[in-house]
């Protein structure tokens, strides 16, 4: 899979699945911090849940450890690397 494609589907993902229309894939940097004050995403641990579950529909990958999670969905980068791996 294209790594830039990757990226766009997971930006677009976690607008859908955090209700968040007000922001489109090209408001969300790649580098940002995704649960930071600077991505502007406003995310919450009920967020991380969701993105969590449809990251395990979609990808065949789980993320169960909240610890873990937070790991891995860090910016969209290092998600993206993740599952490309």
């Amino acid at each position: 899979m294209d790594i830039e494609q990757l990226k766009y589907d997971l930006k677009n993902m976690i607008i859908t699945e955090c209700e968040k229309e007000d922001i489109t894939p090209q408001d969300i940097d790649n580098n940002v911090e995704l649960f930071s004050p600077q991505s502007g995403l406003e995310l919450d641990s009920l967020d991380a849940l969701q993105i969590s579950v449809s990251i395990q529909k979609e990808y065949g990958v789980r993320l169960a450890d909240p610890k873990e999670f937070r790991r891995r969905v860090t910016t969209i980068n290092a998600l993206a690397e993740f599952l490309s791996a």
